[in-house]
């Protein structure tokens, strides 16, 4: 069995690995026994599953997929500078590696204008534009609209190591949907096309361009998403603590809670708690109980 097939075995296991501790165990045999090569990337596309675990909840998870990624972009960089005539037109076509590949200067320079396969700067780490990758979007003959389709190309590319033709295809039916969405270039229109920009650039939320770029999140159901939406899963969770703080300190100072040993704290296990109930939801639905332990200041709530 080939290294390319070998890898493509790893990554379906990854890909249905139901524990962390599985998804470690295969990352680090991708780390010491995968030999990379920027063919192999391509072929098995190893890089855009590892890549997608660098956001992954569990920190050991995240940071041994963060290793690995620098790893074989190291590899590649090698690969590229030890033989940089290796590259043909017929592998610069196959389906390259969205997060890692990276083509050499010389075939950088020999793509043509409107699709070049890779920025030569992505491969020095440098942020991606569509005027580093030397791209031209004017598919529409309306200007505000190709500036629009370029501002959304910058957000995909700006940390991308995916071919910068995938990326003018996503970049292009976003703009295509968003115009439709929006019945014109209108200022609706241009008011969604900054919104999905500024979530897309967020530099602590790269899952959300990973998954434009990859294909996982459909442009049609992006082009409708909220910001809240679009959000990481570190910033929902954040948020979410926010509202759940604010909910229990809208408890007005003149309200008094009263005290009870009928709730156990799930933290102390002591029984002195005060509560207070409210009306949270709609008329025919049960009240809520906040309740709040007065020893260790622990709060929950049910219905």
């Amino acid at each position: 069995m080939s290294q390319a097939s070998e890898l493509k075995s790893l990554v379906k296991q990854l890909q249905h690995s139901s524990t962390d501790s599985e998804i470690v165990g295969i990352l680090q045999t991708l780390k010491k026994e995968a030999r990379i090569t920027e063919a192999i990337l391509r072929e098995s596309k190893a890089g855009l599953a590892v890549g997608k675990l660098r956001t992954h909840a569990s920190k050991d998870v995240a940071d041994l997929a963060k290793e690995i990624v620098k790893k074989w972009k190291t590899e590649v960089e090698k690969e590229k500078k030890s033989s940089p005539s290796t590259a043909t037109p017929t592998a610069s076509k196959q389906n390259s590696l969205k997060k890692l590949s990276m083509p050499s200067a010389s075939s950088a320079r020999s793509s043509t204008p409107a699709t070049p396969t890779m920025s030569a700067s992505s491969s020095k780490g440098d942020v991606r534009t569509a005027k580093s990758d030397g791209v031209k979007i004017n598919f529409t003959g309306d200007n505000t609209r190709d500036k629009c389709a370029e501002l959304i190309y910058d957000a995909l590319a700006s940390d991308s190591g995916a071919p910068s033709d995938l990326i003018i295809t996503r970049a292009k039916a976003i703009e295509s949907a968003v115009l439709s969405d929006n019945g014109g270039t209108t200022a609706a229109y241009k008011s969604r096309i900054r919104s999905l920009f500024v979530n897309l650039k967020d530099k602590n939320n790269p899952g959300l361009r990973e998954s434009v770029v990859s294909g996982d999140l459909p442009v049609a159901k992006f082009a409708k998403m909220t910001s809240q939406e679009m959000a990481s899963e570190e910033r929902k969770a954040a948020d979410n603590k926010i509202r759940q703080e604010n909910l229990f300190k809208s408890l007005g100072a003149e309200e008094v809670q009263a005290e009870t040993d009928a709730f156990q704290c799930g933290r102390c296990k002591q029984r002195k708690c005060r509560y207070r109930q409210a009306q949270t939801r709609s008329a025919d639905e049960p009240m809520t109980t906040f309740v709040t332990c007065t020893v260790c200041n622990n709060r929950w709530k049910f219905s």
